[in-house]
């Protein structure tokens, strides 16, 4: 006989909470404390290979240049007003904008709040990417999502988005 769903995880995880202070409190984000040279607002759109590409290729120039040069910032954060993401775009040297299509909803928002973009970047017109719907293969040949996503495509765009922040 099987006993309650994660049972034995939810004591063990009471038994932890009670013999534990309150977990230390992170200190928000305020002027005048660092932040990210630069931001990079990236198309996280999964519903076609270009959203994904760049938010693929935004997450490798993090990577390669590390979180004191560039950060991905939260665009839910920028429309929604949150303090502490308009106070990181408003201090940083460069605000650049990756879409993956024309309809360039990451340019829009940030537009919208008021930053100015120091370039925007559209895979479909930058480096000529091709847009695929994933929803086109449902029901006929759907593939795993990274089959949509071309390594090439997001070396391009990772490339373009490095000579945007490093350039003057």
């Amino acid at each position: 006989m099987r006993g309650k769903p994660h049972e034995g995880g939810l004591n063990k995880l009471n038994e932890i909470k009670s013999h534990s202070d309150k977990p230390p409190k992170s200190r928000e984000w305020e002027e005048g404390m660092p932040s990210h040279e630069n931001i990079i607002y990236a198309c996280f759109g999964g519903l076609s290979n270009t959203g994904i590409t760049a938010a693929l290729a935004s997450l490798e120039v993090v990577k390669e240049l590390g979180l004191d040069k560039v950060c991905i910032g939260c665009l839910a954060g920028v429309s929604t007003s949150v303090p502490q993401v308009l106070g990181k775009t408003k201090v940083a040297k460069k605000v650049i904008t990756v879409d993956g299509c024309p309809r360039e909803c990451s340019r829009m928002v940030i537009e919208q709040a008021g930053f100015p973009i120091a370039k925007s970047i559209v895979l479909v017109r930058d480096i000529g990417m091709k847009k695929k719907a994933l929803h086109e293969d449902i029901g006929k040949d759907l593939k795993q999502v990274m089959e949509y996503i071309s390594e090439e495509d997001i070396r391009r765009a990772k490339e373009l988005i490095i000579k945007t922040i490093t350039e003057g």
